[in-house]
């Protein structure tokens, strides 16, 4: 059955590979890797769909959750993991699970995709029928992640697929199918590679789309940056100056005023408010700061 997916051909391209000097290779590499943006271009009426009803289930106090194994699954643990520091989100807002478990994050686990049934039970015991299931598969067809879909199909879960094929089996489980055809592979079935790229350039739309539609992010600012080290610090100072007219001795002195809350100090120093009136607007507002901000505006006239 290998031979009908893309991702799985002879790439013709590469056949002399291992005859190439290291610049010849890197080359054609690269020639290969300017596919993979065009390839994503072509779906994003489909990634446009999946995001609008992400962002729809999100906002009703639904979570995200990514599934996939090997290379697809670990791509969703670092989009997850990266959520919270970007976006102040709680770290069971979005959430990665990954065929084999942790081991399977630092090495490979490779028969621990054929369990559909594992997949079956993650989602029966992980997931309520508010939350939404993200499955990544390369090939579209991997029987843990089809196993997870299925189930959570049978539990009304709302479902998006994202593979590297066309017409798959998992397109066809789920209410969103996302396909980014990136053709074969310079190494022949290496799907760590076009394929790889592809759907981490998605899933940097899905979840900058989504908690940018969520109200996590002012302007272009990330304004709910977390400042847990030196460096965010900095950042959260640098955000506060960016977002308002202020110096920045005085956008420090907000900073920590407001706790740290790059959030909290931009809308007391442009709303003329106290910490507890922002707050509570941000509480209000479920944390969306374009609707705190315009309710504290409105409260100001």
């Amino acid at each position: 059955m290998n031979h009908k997916l893309t991702t799985e051909q002879r790439n013709e391209r590469s056949e002399q590979l291992d005859q190439l000097s290291a610049r010849e290779i890197i080359t054609l590499m690269n020639e290969e890797d300017q596919k993979v943006p065009l390839a994503v271009k072509q779906a994003l009426p489909q990634i446009e769909r999946a995001i609008e009803a992400i962002v729809n289930k999100m906002a009703n106090g639904g979570r995200l959750f990514y599934i996939g194994a090997g290379t697809s699954g670990r791509l969703g643990i670092l989009d997850a993991a990266e959520c919270p520091p970007t976006f102040g989100t709680d770290k069971e807002l979005v959430t990665a699970i990954i065929a084999g478990g942790s081991q399977a994050i630092f090495e490979a686990v490779e028969d621990a995709e054929d369990n559909g049934e594992v997949g079956r039970d993650e989602v029966r015991t992980r997931l309520h029928s508010g939350d939404v299931l993200v499955g990544i598969a390369a090939s579209g067809r991997t029987p843990y992640v089809l196993g997870a879909v299925q189930e959570a199909k049978k539990l009304g879960i709302l479902t998006v697929g994202l593979s590297c094929n066309t017409a798959t089996p998992l397109s066809q489980w789920v209410d969103y199918a996302i396909e980014v055809s990136v053709g074969p592979e310079v190494v022949t079935g290496s799907t760590r590679l076009k394929a790889a790229t592809a759907q981490k350039l998605v899933l940097n739309m899905m979840s900058t789309a989504t908690m940018i539609r969520l109200g996590k992010i002012y302007k272009n600012l990330m304004v709910n940056v977390q400042a847990t080290n030196d460096k965010l610090r900095h950042r959260v100072i640098n955000i506060v100056m960016e977002a308002t007219p202020t110096t920045e001795d005085e956008a420090r002195r907000y900073c920590d005023l407001a706790k740290g809350d790059a959030r909290v100090a931009i809308l007391m120093l442009q709303c003329k408010v106290d910490y507890s009136t922002v707050v509570q607007a941000l509480d209000k507002s479920g944390g969306h700061f374009g609707r705190a901000r315009g309710q504290l505006m409105v409260q100001g006239k």
